[in-house]
């Protein structure tokens, strides 16, 4: 019954562990209650939403968008698709120079 109980505590022991290491990088916030309207501390959770390698997340965006012409999708150059030209000829796709018309 001794070990049993022994274990037992151990196992819970251990489950709390990791919620516990998770708990201390976090950084808790107050919240204020006036007359039942909650106003929370904004610059607590502008800090917990910042990102600390902002620089390098930064660099990789200018990376990303420093890719060359030729390898751009043609909807990003400016160039027509068989889709987008297909939506503005409408059933006269193929068969005419004229686009489709609603009847006046």
């Amino acid at each position: 019954m001794k070990r049993m109980l022994v274990l037992t505590c151990s196992l819970l022991m251990a489950g709390t562990l990791p919620w516990a290491q998770a708990q201390e990088g976090q950084q808790n916030c107050v919240e204020v209650q006036v007359n039942g309207y909650k106003a929370p501390d904004y610059n607590c959770l502008s800090q917990q939403l910042s990102n600390p390698d902002g620089t390098a997340a930064q660099q990789k965006n200018q990376e990303a968008m420093q890719v060359p012409v030729h390898k751009r999708p043609p909807n990003q150059v400016g160039l027509a698709t068989p889709a987008a030209t297909s939506v503005r000829m409408g059933n006269t796709f193929g068969t005419s120079v004229k686009p489709q018309r609603p009847t006046p």
